[in-house]
């Protein structure tokens, strides 16, 4: 006890200073752990899941793989699974948003168990993905994976009360859509502003406007729009083709209440968009982009900002197609073209072929000519033998080799009938018959 009793015979100032200091330490780790304990419920949440659909070879994974800085991405089977790292610049906070991306084929369409359930699916957002490079499937590609998902989410053992709550978000958020204002430098990323902040006039959806409401948020993402300059040049496509293609697009996107956005991995074109407005979508970052309709390769829509009425406006570039035309119907698969891969004939040389039948002609023995034996010449020289470097013995049949006589030669030796060849035998007719009387 003696060092306390030293410690308190000092005056009272001395007291109340060591007093002081402490009640500052304590309120400083108050306030330390209040500012905790505040921000620790401000921050991203885990858990948020994107589930990516589309055809074998639409760019799904590259897509994605784009997205998350990978230079090399490998295609898988079944099921995949990737990451995208969050961050939040104001909390300097990091989190990661799980990418399921499913096979192009039906057949694991049962695998989505393992990426949504029902108490997972708020937190989700479907993107279906559609190849531009060929848009004779986008339609028909689009309707097949909505209705994939469809399914999955009717066996899903969701409460009535729950999904009509999930449906009604997806209503109030189509229509509280407002054209988006340039964020302050200081907070790149700050969230949204909340319902009831600011009071807007929410208007009445449209006849064709959500009636697909999933409960989750849909992005239809088109891939490989660099192609737009391809399908100009080898497949005659104009401004009605493409102009069509986006009315039907724009259409599926408002049944389903989702935005719409071109992209391309090669060129790079509108992939910081595509990953602003998913954080957007997912974590209610603050966006500031509007609405693109410009160029024809490079068309973004946000969810809420469409309608009939501004979609009508694509249709007064169409003379040669209606707007209500089947789509398949205007945008055709072009016929495959065989390649005849035709046999490349290279001419002989002049000279070379010259030489050749020179050397033939050297080679072949001269015809003898009529009243000539075959041995000899006509001078009566003997041939010469080397020259053909056979003996003048047939080696095949006699008969085939025989000169057949002229019929007009009658009441006359024919003389002899020699063949072109050497060795061939020669047939003399020195009595002709007599010539009959009747």
């Amino acid at each position: 006890m003696a060092p306390v009793l030293e410690k308190q015979l000092p005056g009272a100032a001395g007291a109340g200073d060591n007093n002081n200091e402490e009640e500052e330490g304590h309120n400083l780790w108050t306030s330390i752990l209040s500012e905790v304990s505040t921000t620790s419920s401000s921050k991203l949440p885990s858990g948020k899941n994107i589930l990516l659909f589309g055809e074998d070879g639409s760019g799904k994974t590259a897509l994605m793989a784009k997205l998350q800085g990978a230079d090399q991405n490998k295609r898988g089977r079944g099921l995949e699974y990737l990451y995208l790292n969050v961050h939040d610049e104001d909390r300097d906070d990091l989190t990661r948003c799980n990418v399921w991306i499913l096979d192009g084929d039906l057949y694991h369409k049962g695998l989505l168990k393992f990426a949504v359930s029902a108490q997972s699916l708020a937190d989700c957002l479907a993107v279906f993905v559609a190849d531009m490079s060929r848009p004779w499937t986008i339609m028909e590609s689009l309707q097949k994976w909505a209705s994939v998902l469809r399914d999955h989410l009717d066996k899903l053992k969701i409460s009535p009360e729950d999904m009509r709550e999930m449906e009604q978000k997806m209503v109030k958020a189509f229509q509280e859509y407002t054209e988006p204002e340039d964020a302050t430098p200081s907070s790149p990323q700050r969230r949204a502003q909340t319902a009831g902040e600011d009071e807007a006039v929410v208007l009445p959806l449209g006849d064709n406007t959500l009636t697909h409401n999933l409960g989750i948020p849909v992005l239809i993402v088109c891939t490989k729009c660099d192609a737009v300059s391809v399908l100009e040049k080898e497949h005659d496509y104009r401004e009605e083709h493409f102009d069509f293609i986006q009315s039907h697009i724009r259409q599926f996107c408002l049944q389903y209440g989702a935005g719409l956005i071109y992209t391309s991995v090669k060129e790079e074109k509108n992939m910081d968009l595509l990953y602003k407005y998913l954080v957007h979508k997912m974590y209610e970052f603050q966006f500031t982009t509007p609405a693109l309709v410009v160029e024809k390769d490079a068309v973004f829509i946000p969810s809420g900002w469409d309608n009939e009425k501004k979609i009508g406006i694509l249709h007064e570039n169409l003379s040669t197609v209606r707007a209500e035309d089947p789509f398949e119907d205007f945008i055709t698969k072009p016929p495959v073209r065989k390649l005849v891969h035709e046999k490349e004939i290279n001419a002989e040389d002049e000279q070379v072929f010259l030489m050749k039948q020179q050397s033939l002609l050297s080679k072949q023995p001269a015809t003898p000519t009529r009243g000539e034996s075959p041995g000899r010449t006509a001078s009566g020289s003997p041939r010469p033998a080397g020259r053909t470097g056979q003996p003048n013995v047939t080696s095949g049949s006699p008969m085939a080799a025989v000169k057949k006589p002229d019929p007009n030669m009658k009441g006359r030796n024919l003389g002899a009938c020699l063949i072109n060849h050497p060795t061939s035998i020669s047939v003399v007719h020195n009595n002709p018959p007599e010539p009959r009387v009747i």
